[in-house]
This record gives structure tokens, sequence and C-alpha cells, in this order.
């Protein structure tokens, strides 16, 4: 699903759906069950590939992060930061996020990953009463979010 921007001027909004491959993954794995225990009952397996895979999809839909800029928030999974205190946004394509998210990562840092996006912003924070150094989030257009944080943080003041 491609990211819409939000009515705000500056705005980004996404949502870090499961790539086509993960459904794929999912269903396999709900379909193994039943693979298995079509031997022993065939109703049974039925009945526990369905549950297992409303399972799987259900935890995939709830685990799915929304990652969204208006002109007072930066919000990245659970995680919600005052634009004020963004102190730099650096876009990131597949490679730098690979180096980024290993060999380059500090352990201090903010995550909001997933294994089916290959892009990503790194956003240092500026707030001394903090010790996370920056967040490291997963999106498919690292230029449109960096270029929204950049809107929402030019046009903002911290008080």
């Amino acid at each position: 699903m491609s990211p819409s921007p939000s009515p705000s001027p500056g705005g980004y909004h996404e949502r870090l759906t499961p790539a086509w491959w993960v459904w794929l993954v999912a269903a396999g794995f709900a379909g193994s069950f039943g693979v298995v225990l079509s031997r022993v009952d065939g109703t049974a397996a039925l009945v526990v590939t369905v549950v297992v895979l409303v399972l799987v999809v259900v935890a995939l839909v709830r685990t799915t992060a929304v990652v969204s800029v208006d002109p007072e928030l930066f919000v990245a999974g659970r995680a919600r930061l005052p634009v004020g205190y963004v102190g730099g946004v650096e876009a990131l394509d597949a490679e730098a996020m690979r180096r980024a998210r290993s060999v380059e990562l500090d352990a201090r840092a903010y995550l909001c990953l997933r294994g089916w996006v290959a892009g990503g912003v790194r956003v240092r924070l500026d707030d001394p009463q903090d010790d996370t150094p920056y967040w490291l989030v997963s999106t498919r257009r690292p230029e449109r979010l960096a270029a929204a944080l950049e809107t929402a943080r030019s046009g903002h003041r911290r008080v």
C-alpha cells in the first residue's frame, strides 16, 4: 500500500503493510498444519488450518505500523515525537538502511522496522533529556517522509 498524504501541509501518512510474499508465507504456514493433520483427521485439519490462518492474519494486521507526520507530531509505530525535537533527518535507500540497522546501529536508538520494507529514515533527536540518539524507521518512500519531517520541523518552534 502506498503512503497517502495527510490533509495538513507537510503531512505524511503510511501504513507499513506486509508485502505480498509475507501473506503467501502466512498461508503456507497455516496450510502446513493442515497437511500434517490431514492424515489423522480431515475435518480437524481443516479447522486447525483456518484457525491458524486467522491468527496469523490478525497478528500481521495488528502489528502493521503506521508512520505519519503532521505539523506537531511524528508517529512511528507506537512512539510519538513532537517535531520540535527532530534534530535532523536522513533518507536511507535499501543499502544505507541495511548498514544502519546492522553495523552502524546504536543500541540506544528507537527502532520501527519491518523486514519487508527496504528503505527508511534516520531521525536524529534534539532532546538533551533523552538518551535516544535517533529513531530508525522503515518507509517505502524515504525521500517523501524526510521532506515531510523537514517541512514540519521548519514550521515548528519548540517552547
